[in-house]
C-alpha cells in the first residue's frame, strides 16, 4: 500500500469517482439523480450498482457485506453476510444483487425502540442510503443504511437527520427565491471535533470503574493536573504519535477527512478535527472515527476513553458541532465585507438566532446524558444554559438594529497585527475574539455548538437544529410571500428587527462560567437545565412534537420513543455506576483502608511496648482519621444501597431519572469524597487501584 496520502485517501470507498469509472454511463447518471435530486431508484439500476460494488469490494479483499446502521444505542450496528452462493456442482459463486443492496432485515425488537416494538414483533428493515458512500472495513463491504420498524417508524438516528436535511433545503430555497436566486442544492455542513483520552491498557484493567462505566468513580486529584497549561498543543509523546499516525492512515482509507490532531488541555487528553462536509457523511465519519479510535488504541497498549468526564477535576471531553449552510458550495453564513448591508446574511443569521432561542430547551435535551451531566459547567465545558456568542462586531450590529441605529453602524476594518519584529510577517486579525465558555458561538462563517458530549451521536442535535432553523426560515418566507424589490427589502429588514428584539435575550458575549451570568440568565428567562432528568421533558413538549410533525421529521410516537429510550439509558447507566461504586467500596476500598488501620494500630502497640513514653499522637491522629473515615464510608454505603434499590424499583422512567439525579448521584458523590479523602492517608502499597498520578502520566 502506498504511503502517499493522495493515493490512499478514499481507496476503500465506493465513492463518486469509483462509480463514474465502473458504472455504465446510464446507470451512473440515474444513480446521481437519486443522490442529488432524490429521484426514485429503479431496481435494475440497483442490480447494476450492486454487481459493480461487489466486484470492486472483492478486488479489495472483501468477503462479506453488511448494512451499517445507527440504532438508538448511540453506536453503530452491523450484521455480516458473505457474498458466497454455493451451486450444485460443489463450487461456489460470489453474488450480490440489487435487492440485497437496497434492503436488509435486522431484528427490530432487540434494539432500543421506546415501546414501538414488542419482543414478539421482531421484524425491522434497513434501507440503503445512497447519499453516504459504501466503504470497506475489516474485509467487509459496509453499506450505510436507515433503520425502520415493520410498521414504518424510524428506529435510528440517520432517518430523521435525512428528513431534516430535506426540509431545511426546501425552506432555505424558499428564502433564496425571495432574493431572486434559482433553486440551489443546500447542504448542511458539519465538522465534528472529537476529544478523547488515551490511557495505559495495563492501568485500565486494574480499574473496575473504567472498565464498566468508562469513567473513574473514585480518585483524588493528581499532584499535577493541567494548571501549568503545558499539555495543550505540547509535543505528542511517541506512543500516542504512533497511534495517531495509524489512525490517520485508516481514516483516510475510508474517506474520513481527518485534518487536525493535537494534545488537548488535560493530561492524556487529545483531539481530532476533520474538514467540514455534508452533515450526513460527517456524522457517519465521526462514528467511524470513534470506532477506529477504540480499536487502534489496543494496537499500542492503550485504551481510548470517549466518556465526557473520565477524570474529576480536569477537562472533560466534548464533541464540538460546527454547523453551517451552503448553497451550491457557497456559505450562507458568510457575513461579507459589510454584514449590515448583506441582507441575505442578516436573514439567515436572524433565523438561527430565533431558532436557538425558541428551541433552546430542545437543543439542551439533545445533549443530555449521564456523562454530559458530569461535564457541563466546568473545566472549559460550556454551562447548561444555552446562549449565543456573536462577537463584538455582530453583537454591535444586532444592537444597532434593535435600537434602530443601523445607519450609524460601521463594520470594523481588518486590522494588521504588528508583532514589532521586522522578520515576522504582519497579518490581519479577525474582527472578533472567540469565547470558549459559550455553548453556541459564531466563529466567522459558522456556529460552533460546544455543548454536545464526546460519546454522543450528533445526528439528534443536528436534526433538532435543522428543524428549528427550518421553522424560522419558513415563517420568514411565509411573511414575505409575494413581496419583491424595495417592498421586500423594507419588509425583510423590519422582520429582522422585530425578531432580534424578541430574541436578543439569547445573545451573551461574556463569561459563561460566572455566577453573575447565571443570575442574569435567570432574569432573562433562560432555563438552566443542569441534569438529564431536568432536560428530557422538553423532548415531549407539545412545542417539540408540533415542530417535528409540521415538517414530517418525526411522528409523535417516534418522538416519545426517543424520550423513553434516552431516559431508560440514563437510568441504566446510573444503575451500573451505582452497582460498580458499591462493589468497589465493599471489595476494594473498605478492606484496604481497614487493613492499613490495623497496621497503624499494630505499629502503635509495638512502639508503646518498647517506648511507653513516646509521643504517638501523629500515628493516633492517622488512626482516628482512618476509623472515622471507615464509619462515614460504611454509613454512606448503607444509605446509597437502600436508596439505589428503592429508585431502581420506580416504574416511571422520568420519576426514576428525577430520583437518580437528585438522590443516587449525590450519594455516590458523597461516598466518593469520603473514599478520596483517605487515598492520601493510606500508604500507596495498600491502595487497591492505580491513582490519577499513575493513570494520567504514563510514560
Amino acid at each position: 500500500m502506498s504511503t502517499n496520502v493522495s493515493d490512499i485517501y478514499g481507496s476503500l470507498v465506493f465513492n463518486e469517482h469509483v462509480m463514474a469509472e465502473r458504472l455504465p454511463s446510464v446507470t451512473y447518471k440515474a444513480l446521481m439523480r437519486t443522490i442529488e435530486k432524490g429521484d426514485p431508484l429503479d431496481i435494475e439500476v440497483a442490480n447494476v450498482v450492486a454487481h459493480s460494488m461487489k466486484e470492486w469490494a472483492i478486488e479489495h479483499g472483501a468477503t462479506h457485506y453488511t448494512h451499517w446502521f445507527q440504532p438508538l444505542t448511540g453506536l453503530t450496528s452491523e450484521k455480516h453476510d458473505s457474498f458466497l452462493d454455493p451451486i450444485r456442482d460443489g463450487r461456489a459463486l460470489m453474488r450480490f444483487n440489487g435487492k440485497e443492496l437496497i434492503q436488509g432485515e435486522p431484528d427490530a425488537s432487540s434494539f432500543p425502540n421506546g415501546g414501538l416494538r414488542a419482543t414478539f414483533e421482531a421484524r425491522g428493515y434497513t434501507a440503503w442510503d445512497p447519499t453516504s458512500y459504501a466503504f470497506i472495513k475489516d474485509e467487509v463491504l459496509c453499506i450505510p443504511t436507515a433503520f425502520c420498524s415493520y410498521t414504518g417508524e424510524a428506529l435510528d438516528e440517520k432517518t430523521p437527520l435525512l428528513r431534516s436535511m430535506a426540509v431545511i433545503e426546501e425552506q432555505a430555497n424558499r428564502v433564496l427565491a425571495l432574493f431572486g436566486e434559482k433553486r440551489r442544492r443546500i447542504d448542511v455542513t458539519v465538522g465534528c471535533e472529537q476529544e478523547y483520552f488515551l490511557i495505559s491498557e495495563e492501568q485500565y484493567k486494574k480499574r473496575l470503574d473504567l472498565m464498566l462505566t468508562n469513567r473513574t468513580l473514585f480518585g483524588y486529584a493528581p499532584c499535577k493536573g493541567q494548571e501549568l497549561d503545558d499539555h495543550y498543543f505540547g509535543a505528542i509523546r511517541p506512543t500516542v504519535n504512533e497511534f495517531m499516525k495509524e489512525l490517520d492512515d485508516e481514516l483516510w482509507k475510508i474517506g474520513v477527512p481527518a485534518k487536525t490532531k493535537h494534545n488537548e488541555v488535560a493530561p492524556a487528553q487529545h483531539e481530532l478535527a476533520p474538514i467540514f462536509e455534508n452533515a450526513n457523511r460527517a456524522i457517519d465519519h465521526n462514528l467511524l472515527t470513534m470506532e477506529k479510535m477504540r480499536l487502534i488504541a489496543s494496537h499500542h497498549g492503550l485504551v481510548c476513553l470517549q466518556h465526557e468526564k473520565p477524570f474529576a477535576g480536569i477537562n472533560g471531553s466534548g464533541k464540538h458541532d460546527n454547523w453551517s449552510l451552503a448553497a451550491n458550495g457557497r456559505n450562507l453564513l458568510e457575513p461579507g465585507e459589510n454584514p449590515m448591508e448583506n441582507l441575505r446574511f442578516l436573514v439567515f443569521l436572524t433565523c438561527v438566532i430565533e431558532a436557538v432561542d425558541e428551541y433552546q430547551e430542545l437543543l439542551r435535551a439533545s445533549t443530555a446524558s449521564a456523562g454530559n451531566d458530569q461535564r457541563l459547567g466546568a473545566d472549559e465545558a460550556p454551562p447548561a444554559i444555552v446562549s449565543i456568542f456573536l462577537g463584538t462586531e455582530l453583537s454591535g450590529m444586532v444592537d444597532a438594529l434593535v435600537n434602530d441605529h443601523e445607519s450609524e453602524f460601521e463594520s470594523a476594518d481588518k486590522v494588521a497585527m504588528d508583532l514589532g519584529v521586522s522578520v515576522l510577517p504582519a497579518f490581519l486579525i479577525d474582527n472578533t475574539d472567540r469565547n470558549r465558555t459559550s455553548p453556541f458561538a459564531f466563529t466567522g462563517n459558522k456556529f460552533e455548538f460546544r455543548m454536545p458530549g464526546s460519546s454522543q451521536n450528533l445526528s439528534e442535535t443536528n436534526t433538532i437544529l435543522n428543524a428549528a432553523v427550518s421553522k424560522s426560515l419558513k415563517d420568514f418566507a411565509d411573511a414575505m410571500d409575494g413581496l419583491t424589490g424595495e417592498a421586500f427589502e423594507k419588509a425583510a429588514l423590519a422582520h429582522i428587527k422585530e425578531l432580534l428584539k424578541d430574541h436578543a435575550r439569547i445573545i451573551f458575549d461574556g463569561n459563561g462560567y460566572s455566577e453573575e451570568w447565571e443570575a442574569e440568565a435567570a432574569r432573562r428567562g433562560l432555563p438552566n437545565l443542569r441534569t438529564t432528568a431536568e432536560a428530557m421533558p422538553a423532548l415531549i413538549s407539545k412545542k417539540c412534537i408540533d415542530l417535528f410533525e409540521e415538517f414530517g421529521i418525526l411522528t409523535e410516537a417516534e418522538v416519545r420513543s426517543r424520550y423513553e429510550v434516552k431516559l431508560e439509558k440514563y437510568n441504566k447507566l446510573i444503575n451500573i455506576e451505582a452497582r460498580t461504586c458499591k462493589r468497589m467500596v465493599r471489595q476494594l476500598y473498605l478492606p484496604a483502608i481497614a487493613d492499613y488501620a490495623a497496621e497503624v494500630a499494630a505499629n502503635i502497640g509495638k512502639v508503646k511496648a518498647v517506648a511507653p513514653d513516646a509521643d504517638l499522637s501523629p500515628q493516633e491522629t492517622i488512626l482516628g482519621k482512618l476509623n472515622r473515615g471507615i464509619k462515614a464510608i460504611d454509613d454512606l454505603l448503607i444509605e446509597l444501597d437502600e436508596t439505589h434499590h428503592r429508585v431502581r424499583a420506580i416504574p416511571d422512567q422520568q420519576e426514576c431519572a428525577n430520583e437518580n439525579a437528585s438522590k443516587v448521584v449525590l450519594l455516590m458523590n458523597a461516598l466518593r469524597a469520603e473514599v478520596d479523602a483517605l487515598e492520601i492517608v493510606v500508604s500507596a502499597d495498600h491502595w487497591p487501584v492505580p491513582s490519577y498520578n499513575d493513570i494520567l502520566f504514563y510514560a
